[in-house]
């Protein structure tokens, strides 16, 4: 079997950081959260995605949220944005509007009714026959964020010109 030979160099590339045993490892990013509402009435399927402070969901045309239906009442639900942690938060969905007006037929949360809950990912919400809204909370790794120094390409230098 032959012997491995072993790289002599002791130059560091100008464009890599040197790394010590000791070095402490780089912060990861944090994920980032992606609220959905994934909505099906008489109209179909459809996504809306959250960002927003407050979301009004009814038949009513003037709600942010349309649900088509003729058993949902015109402003049926509010969806209210709460801070959690630093950057993140979560959904509260209240029936009616925020001015203590309940909807006719209330809302169910996964079979259950209640006035008033905060929305945890796959909640189902159920506003009348056939039109339901499933919650969903997603994480994507944030694009910016400190540099890993060690994901590195090695190439070849007898592979360069």
């Amino acid at each position: 079997m032959p012997d491995a030979k072993t790289s002599k160099s002791t130059q560091r590339s100008a464009n890599l950081p040197l790394i010590g045993l000791n070095a402490k490892p780089p912060e990861l990013s944090e994920p980032q959260e992606v609220h959905l509402l994934i909505v099906e009435d008489d109209d179909g399927y459809r996504e809306f995605p959250l960002g927003g402070e407050v979301y009004s969901l009814g038949r009513g045309e003037e709600s942010d949220i349309r649900l088509v239906s003729l058993f949902v009442s015109r402003r049926h639900a509010t969806l209210v944005r709460q801070p959690r942690d630093e950057d993140k938060y979560d959904y509260k969905i209240v029936d009616g509007n925020l001015n203590v007006q309940l909807s006719a037929n209330g809302i169910l949360i996964n079979g259950q009714k209640m006035p008033v809950h905060i929305l945890k990912n796959d909640d189902k919400v159920e506003f009348g026959p056939g039109v339901t809204a499933q919650y969903r909370l997603r994480y994507k790794e944030r694009k910016s964020g400190p540099l890993d120094p060690y994901d590195i390409t090695l190439i070849d230098p007898s592979r360069l010109d």
